[in-house]
């Protein structure tokens, strides 16, 4: 949990929140298909729906009072993945500090799968 201390008291952000946030941004992106995550049982990668985006996004706390995001997406094909990725990891870091004004160190993009539809 990260706590944001100002002079009018303290708010504390959980990871569920981050999630939140960085899937939203994420799945807004022109090119991504959706959020990924690999499921333990078979090894495949599986779309996962709205409501549990988040479980394709990991939250790492830093020192600092900084986050680092790891995100694992599909995304369509045909896209040119550098401008793609380029494009998710800003838009990612301004939300979040828009939102909760908690600094990302970085953002890391795993995608998982192309989408041939």
């Amino acid at each position: 949990m990260v706590r944001v201390i100002n002079e009018k008291g303290n708010i504390s952000v959980s990871k569920e929140v981050f999630n939140n946030l960085v899937s939203v941004a994420a799945t807004n992106c022109f090119g991504v298909k959706g959020m990924a995550m690999r499921s333990m049982s078979d090894g495949l990668v599986h779309l996962l729906k709205r409501e549990s985006m988040g479980k394709g996004v990991y939250v790492t706390y830093n020192d600092d009072g900084s986050i680092s995001i790891e995100l694992h997406i599909i995304v369509e094909q045909g896209v040119n993945i550098a401008a793609l990725g380029g494009s998710i990891m800003n838009e990612v870091a301004y939300k979040v500090n828009l939102a909760t004004g908690v600094d990302v160190r970085n953002v890391d993009i795993f995608i998982d799968s192309i989408n041939l539809d």
